[in-house]
C-alpha cells in the first residue's frame, strides 16, 4: 500500500523538507524533477504549488498533501483536515493575509474603499471579506509582485506576510487582516475512508507534530538527594511533570524533564543552587504528546 503526497513547491518547500528531516523522513528532491523520493518506500511525494494542493487533493491524484488553511478556503473544494502544522517558510507561527493602502493614502478602513480597486492573488476571500462587510470594490487577480500595484494599478491590495517588513519596505500600511492562515495536512475524503492510508497518513502527522514539538526544545536529566527534591521541583518549568526515577542509593532520585532550549541557561545553573548534580542537557529529536 503506498500513498501519494503532495509537498508545497514554492516559498514553503525548504521548511517543509526540513520538518521531514526533524521528523525522521528524509525527503530527496532531484533538480527540474516535480518527483520526490522518501526514507519510507510506502510514500511518494509530488511537488505541487500550494495554491493547486486542494484541486489534486479533491480530485484523487494526491492522497494527502500539505498546503495553507488559505488556499484550501479559497478554493473552495472538500478535502479531510488532517492536522494543523504551525509554520511558515521564516518562523513558527502563523500568517496574515492583510489588506494593505500606500503609506499616504487616506483610507483608513475597509469600508474607505467602496468603489476602489483592490489586487490579491486571494480572490475568492478577498471578495467575501468586503461582502460581508457591504463594501462594494473591484477586486483583481494579481499574477505576482502584488506590492508594488499600488497606487497606480490599484488602490489597495490583499497580500501575505509573516512579519510585514516587505510591506514597509515598499511604503504600504496595512489597515485590516482578511485571514490567518497555517499549513495543514489535507487527505482525500475516499484515501481517508481506507484504514491503512488513514493509519499511514495519521502517523505522518504525528511524527511532524512531534518534530515541530522539540523544536527550540531541549532535555535535562540530573540527581538529587530526596531531601533536595522539592526546591530542584520548584525551579523546574516542566512540560508536563517531570519523571522521578528511584537510584540503587535509596537517598537519590533521578529527574528528567523537558525545557525551552531559551530557558536552560537560567535553569541550569538555579538546579545547581538547589543541590542538583550530574545535570545534562541534551537535545530532542520528537516530542509526542
Amino acid at each position: 500500500m503506498k500513498i501519494r503526497l503532495g509537498i508545497p513547491k514554492g516559498s514553503l518547500q525548504e521548511a517543509t523538507t526540513q520538518l521531514f528531516n526533524r521528523a525522521g523522513l528524509p525527503i530527496f528532491i532531484t533538480s527540474r524533477s516535480y518527483f520526490a523520493t522518501t526514507g519510507d518506500a510506502e510514500i511518494e511525494c509530488m511537488l505541487i504549488r500550494a495554491q493547486e494542493m486542494a484541486r489534486y487533493v479533491e480530485h484523487g491524484v494526491l492522497d494527502a498533501g500539505l498546503t495553507g488553511l488559505d488556499w484550501v478556503v479559497e478554493s473552495g473544494l472538500e478535502v479531510v483536515t488532517v492536522s494543523d502544522l504551525i509554520y511558515a517558510k521564516q518562523s513558527r507561527g502563523k500568517v496574515r493575509w492583510v489588506l494593505a493602502v500606500p503609506e499616504d493614502s487616506p483610507y483608513q478602513r475597509a469600508e474607505d474603499l467602496g468603489g476602489c480597486i483592490v489586487a490579491t492573488e486571494l480572490v475568492s476571500v478577498t471578495r467575501k471579506f468586503f461582502e460581508s462587510k457591504n463594501v462594494d470594490v473591484q477586486v483583481e487577480f494579481s499574477w505576482g509582485a502584488t506590492e508594488v500595484k499600488p497606487p497606480m494599478l490599484a488602490d489597495a491590495i490583499v497580500e501575505v506576510t509573516e512579519t510585514g517588513s516587505s510591506l514597509k519596505a515598499n511604503r504600504l500600511r496595512i489597515i485590516d487582516t482578511v485571514l490567518e492562515s497555517n499549513t495543514q495536512i489535507i487527505a482525500n475524503k475516499k484515501a481517508w475512508r481506507y484504514a491503512d492510508k488513514r493509519r499511514k497518513i495519521e502517523n505522518l502527522a504525528l511524527m511532524l507534530r512531534g518534530a515541530m514539538d522539540a523544536q527550540d526544545r531541549v532535555g535535562l536529566m540530573l540527581n538529587v538527594r530526596k531531601e533536595d527534591l522539592a526546591a530542584v521541583l520548584a525551579v523546574l518549568p516542566a512540560l508536563k511533570n517531570p519523571t522521578i526515577s528511584t537510584l540503587s542509593d535509596d537517598e537519590w532520585v533521578a529527574v528528567n524533564t523537558i525545557i525551552e532550549e531559551s530557558t536552560a541557561w537560567q535553569v541550569i545553573p538555579r538546579l545547581k543552587e538547589a543541590r542538583g548534580q550530574g545535570i545534562v542537557e541534551y537535545p530532542l529529536n520528537k516530542v509526542v504528546m
